[in-house]
């Protein structure tokens, strides 16, 4: 597949999109676009600094192995609100997430950052695209994401293959914290993304859900921040599925097997419900 790519000359204005996606609830075709969007990003200390201590990562003077994600999303944005791509923004379900560090991400200030769409298959709930992110500097690519996203009521002609993931590894709880009520408003401020599932119960319930749930990145990224010591610095490869939604406020308890460059993860709520599972490696 040929990839149309774009280059943007700044980065997308995120109140115009979301008014874009608000207006969008119609599924309007099963192809994806063959067009990806490429735009220059500044890494802004500050806003840096407010995602380290909201998904409490320390300051070792490299980029959280998940804030690529935070220079990306205006990008991703605008790609999903495109009239090109076929299903509506808001109703997607974040259904795993994999993230790979080539090198080691210090001293970045300005990179290249990369969106597009691929990978279109049948789910027995509707169908799943990846949505793929890429972040360059001047010496070539430094990190890439791979997204799977759910869409609901897309038929595809061919049967859909069921796939699951769980750990095989010994595991030992090594971290156990709080998901207050507002962790979802606190995230929203540092990423941009302000999902009305995520601020309030009020407007959870609006999209069906009984609470506000966690971001699932947030959650990612505060289980990497607590498995610091753990992971390699590069050369690093983390899947993760997600499972049940975190409720807010909850508690949750990080398991993980031992140290190394390769292993696997749980994290388990109340009543040992399984909110993500995952593993990690060397890039293959």
């Amino acid at each position: 597949m040929t990839i149309e790519w774009q280059t943007l000359h700044h980065e997308p204005s995120l109140p115009g999109l979301y008014a874009r996606a608000a207006t969008r609830r119609k599924i309007t075709g099963t192809t994806l676009p063959h067009k990806g969007l490429r735009c220059a990003v500044e890494v802004d200390g500050k806003r840096l600094a407010a995602y380290r201590e909201v998904c409490g990562f320390t300051d070792d003077g490299l980029l959280p192995p998940t804030y690529p994600h935070i220079l990306a999303f205006a990008l991703q944005m605008q790609l999903l609100t495109a009239k090109e791509f076929p299903f509506p923004l808001l109703g997607l379900i974040h259904l795993s997430n994999r993230i790979r560090v080539l090198r080691p991400m210090g001293g970045i200030s300005r990179a290249q950052v990369s969106v597009r769409v691929h990978n279109l298959q049948p789910h027995p709930k509707g169908a799943t695209f990846d949505l793929l992110t890429t972040l360059d500097d001047q010496l070539g690519p430094l990190w890439e994401a791979e997204s799977r996203m759910l869409c609901r009521g897309v038929k595809l002609e061919s049967e859909p293959v069921e796939q699951t993931w769980e750990p095989t590894l010994p595991l030992a709880q090594v971290a156990q914290w709080k998901a207050p009520a507002d962790i979802g408003r606190q995230y929203a401020k540092v990423s941009g993304d302000y999902n009305p599932i995520h601020l309030s119960a009020a407007s959870a319930k609006l999209f069906g859900f009984p609470a506000a749930i966690a971001h699932g990145l947030w959650n990612k990224a505060r289980t990497l921040a607590a498995l610091a010591d753990h992971l390699p610095k590069a050369n690093l490869e983390v899947t993760v599925h997600f499972r049940k939604p975190v409720r807010l406020p909850s508690e949750v308890s990080l398991f993980a097997s031992a140290a190394g460059s390769s292993g696997e993860l749980r994290l388990i709520g109340a009543g040992d419900l399984e909110h993500m599972v995952g593993n990690w490696q060397p890039v293959a």
